[in-house]
């Protein structure tokens, strides 16, 4: 069994920045939280990048299926 969760929910903020994930399980964390979890490899199917800013973000892994991409994912 896979120590990893699913991202099936984003919630934004009203710039359209993902400001929190709700995973498989009903969890909900701060996309910071996420971030430190997607580093630890506890969450399937995403990666961590910089921005040009200096910022880190997560991106749904590159698949060329845009319907999993973290902003095409349904608000809570």
């Amino acid at each position: 069994m896979s120590d990893q969760s699913k991202i099936i929910k984003v919630k934004k903020d009203t710039s359209g920045d993902i400001t929190d994930v709700m995973l498989e399980n009903g969890n909900v964390f701060s996309i910071n939280e996420a971030i430190m979890m997607a580093k630890d490899n506890k969450i399937e199917g995403v990666n961590v990048s910089v921005s040009k800013s200096g910022r880190e973000y997560l991106r749904s892994n590159p698949n060329g299926t845009e319907s999993d991409n973290l902003d095409s994912l349904p608000s809570f």
